[in-house]
């Protein structure tokens, strides 16, 4: 679910949102929630007896999830700054109409 929302939302955030900071923040603001309920929803199937997410012995440290949220997280920053990068470029170099007399 992580994957998919940061998938969709970063480059847009990026892309639609003039100012740097208020793009960041609204990324970080649209993930927390996310993470929050995927980590709620893998919490409740774990305590239920799945062991997709989570390591059966509750003592175990699961690195595994944690390095790809990470991963996740940090490519939602990237697609962020493509994003900005992308619109910026459009704005310097506005697609009117072009003179083929010259």
């Amino acid at each position: 679910m992580e994957l998919i929302v940061t998938l969709l939302v970063a480059f847009p955030l990026g892309y639609l949102l003039r100012d740097r900071l208020a793009s960041y923040l609204a990324f970080v603001a649209v993930h927390s929630f996310v993470f929050s309920f995927q980590n709620m929803e893998l919490t409740r199937e774990w305590v239920g007896g799945s062991r997709s997410a989570f390591p059966k012995d509750s003592h175990t440290v699961p690195w595994s999830y944690g390095a790809v949220n990470l991963l996740i997280y940090a490519a939602g920053f990237g697609l962020v700054a493509l994003g900005r990068a992308v619109a910026a470029k459009r704005r310097k170099h506005p697609s009117g109409a072009v003179d083929l007399a010259r």
